[in-house]
């Protein structure tokens, strides 16, 4: 799987598709990071509290992993 996530909604839905896709629960998914359910949500809703290393461990519990790139679109304001 290769996705392209260009804003913190696009990366939260991502990981949640993904989530579903190994028929897992928030909660599930929160005990295999080691935190709360409430924090899943928090990543799946693209919340700015979201910590760098909570995403971090999200992917690894997903099986997922991050590659960074240069963009092949003119940028735009994403940010």
């Amino acid at each position: 799987m290769e996705q392209v996530a260009r804003t913190a909604h696009q990366l939260g839905q991502l990981l949640k598709t993904r989530r579903k896709k190994l028929k897992l629960t928030q909660a599930e998914l929160a005990q295999r990071m080691g935190i709360m359910q409430s924090q899943i949500s928090v990543i799946e809703a693209q919340d700015a509290r979201a910590t760098v290393m909570t995403l971090y461990k999200a992917l690894s519990a997903l099986g997922l992993e991050m590659v960074l790139r240069e963009k092949s679109a003119p940028a735009s304001s994403e940010w």
